[in-house]
């Protein structure tokens, strides 16, 4: 019995892009870490821009813990479970478990391993990488790889651009709000910003990967016994151009 195609995260002619996009994450990741690994304090860089953002909401701090609250666990839970949801009306199984396991696994991954690993600190406090730019982040890179990337409908290309370019704002705002209240370096939220990034890529092309084995093994071989073919499935590759976005 075939299971019923699932139309993958990436696609085929994407998935080099995201890997070397993975690739570089990893790298920032890394430099920036060994560059700062064990540091008490800012550098030069750091300097410049925490200090403008400080001085810059110096009057308005009211405002800080707001603009980073959308970092913080709560809201996490609630965005990805309704992205997970939207994924499972439109059938698409693989975007509900990137949603579901995309925040999750980028912030294991700071909390776990990078923090300990360079343990950079503010004011006594582990902060490399940021895990609310690596939480807000990660939400934003799973919905613009939900929402923009072919095919899709053309007449919903505003809304969808609108949506991703909203959740761009809120990471900006939480990258202000961390390094306003002096809970990270500016370079922590770059750090932050790459493991959110580079853990969506990840898991989506490892999904794509689970995905398109599953569908091969119980599918089988074209005219094989057993194996089903969906009417149209042959000229798949023929209809993706025509709904791509124009």
């Amino acid at each position: 019995m075939a299971v019923p195609r699932v139309r993958p995260l990436l696609g085929d002619t994407r998935r080099t892009w995201a890997a070397m996009t993975l690739a570089a994450c990893v790298i920032v990741v890394v430099l920036t870490g060994l560059l700062f690994k064990g540091e008490t304090g800012p550098d030069g860089f750091d300097n410049v821009i925490d200090s403008l953002v400080i001085a810059t909401f110096r009057a308005h701090g009211g405002f800080l813990p707001w603009f980073a609250l959308p970092g913080t666990l709560s809201p996490a839970i609630a965005v990805s479970a309704v992205i997970a949801a939207g994924c499972l009306i439109a059938k698409r199984p693989n975007g509900a478990v990137l949603a579901v396991a995309a925040v999750p696994a980028a912030t294991g991954l700071d909390d776990g391993l990078l923090k300990h690993l360079f343990h950079r600190t503010y004011l006594g406090a582990l902060s490399f990488p940021s895990g609310h730019t690596t939480s807000v982040t990660a939400m934003t890179a799973t919905l613009a790889l939900l929402l923009l990337v072919p095919p899709q409908r053309a007449r919903t290309r505003a809304v969808r651009a609108a949506v991703v370019a909203a959740a761009c704002l809120i990471t900006v705002m939480v990258v202000i709000g961390v390094v306003g209240l002096r809970w990270h370096y500016f370079t922590d939220t770059v750090a932050g910003a790459a493991v959110g990034v580079g853990t969506v890529l990840g898991l989506a092309l490892l999904l794509d990967l689970a995905t398109g084995a599953i569908g091969r093994s119980s599918t089988g071989p074209p005219g094989s016994p057993g194996s089903v073919q969906e009417p149209g499935l042959a000229s798949h590759s023929s209809v993706i151009p025509a709904i791509e976005d124009r």
